[in-house]
């Protein structure tokens, strides 16, 4: 094997690898099942640099579970839109937590 044809191997290896790190998944989630009530969280003190990303219900396989609130580091220029459900015609639909431009 000559020398160019292990580079290219070796940066298609590389790369093949590092796409799916590089790329963002969105999830989308429809149930007939409504989430529980948010649950009531104590905020730590603020951090400076970060904003508090409050805690959600998540589905996972056939049912919500709570995820707890924690501070996520600022973006310049963008605000934290929380994790959501809401009713769509009988159905629940999840939007995941992102940035936002301001």
């Amino acid at each position: 094997m000559s020398i160019k044809t292990a580079l290219f191997c070796a940066v298609l290896g590389v790369t093949a690898i590092a796409a799916p790190l590089t790329s963002q998944a969105r999830v989308y989630v429809d149930v007939d099942i409504a989430p529980p009530a948010p649950q009531v969280e104590v905020i730590p003190a603020a951090r400076v640099g970060y904003v508090w990303a409050p805690g959600y219900w998540n589905w996972e396989g056939h049912r919500h579970v709570w995820v707890r609130g924690h501070y996520i580091r600022g973006h310049r220029g963008h605000h934290w839109v929380a994790d959501s459900w809401e009713d769509r015609n009988g159905r629940w639909h999840y939007s995941r937590g992102h940035w936002d431009r301001d």
